[in-house]
């Protein structure tokens, strides 16, 4: 015998489908215990870390406003629940982990995370006139475009990331290009994720600070399609330069010019084709982190005129293997043959005062100084860090294309 539903129940068999269906969509299981807020930011800017943990032996946080090493010990409550307060924190953008008995995770109550490379860490952003410029604001924003290209140099079809500045889809007018390389362990992602930089490029163009440009953002890795997340295939092992591998001084010559040499040949005629970009060296600005800057200094003392604009952070010349073969056999020639007849309108030079490359910085400087070379240099404190390369950044693009 069937039954029929009447209608005035049919309210309530949609209400039961619903919550079927929300209950089926939560893939993702809910722990139950004490209701945990985690970070909490107080008035005078220090920070409370929490996480619910009856079993743990230890708990810790570690965070990039601390030093190498150092870590912030937890303490147990009653109820299980860990926590521990920083002390005051300058405004800017923090990432961290929490280190449980010896294991390091993410905050489970912070939902803001970052990857860097294969590094993956809680965020917190300490809100203040100093991280202004690289926060969400209500401004006019640009887009993000990730864009797939064929590199005939490196034989592969790879990803890069295209900033376009407000009002780039409805006009007519070229703009000025920035290309801004990520350091090591990085990929096409960094410099939006960790850097910010389409943020800073938003907040600097509304105020009137920065002209409106393009920023690409390359994966600097000659052996990778795109980044770690959207790899088909293990990359070849075989353009592997770190430390402490044994190559030969030609092997390493050709992994670390790799990339560069498909910049200038595969990147920038990619972008003067597709975009409505102005395709003139005065109109072309190259900036780089660490091993992004080794990259934008042979890419900008072996193409001497490409670049007007030339931003260098956290990364000198260095005499140690395996860059000490880069900046023997190409940097160094390189300097001592054009630097006294390159007319850049910019070189620019950051570094952190306890950053682990900054003799090889003073070392640059030297040589810069030696042949009488123009450059503007920002000495600023803390180390190898995201928040001086987002004040790097944040001081360079106001700075071009004046």
């Amino acid at each position: 015998m069937k039954q029929r539903i009447s209608m005035k129940h049919l309210p309530l068999v949609f209400l039961a489908l619903l919550l079927l269906s929300t209950a089926r969509a939560q893939e993702i299981p809910q722990r139950r215990g004490p209701q945990v807020v985690s970070p909490q930011i107080s008035d005078d800017n220090g920070v409370t870390f929490s996480i619910h943990s009856e079993n743990a032996r230890s708990v810790a946080v570690t965070g990039s406003w601390m030093g190498m090493g150092e870590t912030l010990e937890m303490t147990k409550g009653d109820d299980g629940v860990w926590s521990a307060k920083t002390q005051a924190l300058e405004p800017s953008m923090y990432h961290y982990n929490f280190v449980l008995d010896g294991v390091s995770i993410l905050d489970p109550q912070n939902p803001k995370a970052m990857r860097d490379g294969r590094r993956y860490a809680s965020t917190l952003m300490i809100p203040g006139e100093a991280s202004e410029v690289f926060q969400v604001n209500d401004v006019p924003h640009g887009s993000i475009t990730k864009v797939w290209y064929d590199s005939p140099t490196l034989d592969l079809t790879r990803r890069m990331y295209v900033y376009t500045p407000p009002g780039y889809e409805d006009s007519k007018e070229k703009y000025p290009v920035l290309y801004l390389l990520h350091g090591g362990g990085g990929d096409e992602d960094a410099w939006t994720s960790l850097g910010r930089a389409n943020y800073i490029l938003d907040n600097l163009i509304a105020e009137g600070k920065a002209k409106p440009m393009l920023v690409v953002m390359t994966n600097g890795n000659a052996n990778q399609t795109a980044s770690i997340t959207d790899w088909s295939k293990e990359p070849d092992a075989s353009m592997d330069i770190a430390p402490g591998t044994n190559r030969s001084e030609e092997d390493i010559m050709e992994g670390i010019t790799a990339f560069p040499k498909s910049l200038v040949k595969d990147v920038v005629p990619y972008i003067e084709e597709h975009f409505r970009v102005k395709a003139n060296s005065t109109d072309r600005a190259i900036a780089g982190l660490s091993m992004g800057c080794m990259q934008t200094q042979i890419i900008s003392m072996t193409n001497p005129g490409m670049f007007e604009y030339i931003g260098c952070f956290s990364l000198g010349i260095h005499f140690n293997d395996p860059f000490g073969v880069i900046s023997n056999n190409i940097l160094i020639p390189a300097y001592d043959e054009h630097l006294e007849t390159m007319k850049n309108k910019l070189f620019y030079v950051g570094c952190g005062k306890d950053d682990f490359v900054y003799e090889g910085v003073q070392t640059l400087r030297k040589k810069l100084d030696e042949h009488n070379f123009n450059y503007v240099y920002n000495e600023t404190e803390g180390g190898h860090t995201w928040a001086n390369w987002r004040t790097y950044l944040s001081d360079y693009a106001p700075r071009l294309f004046k």
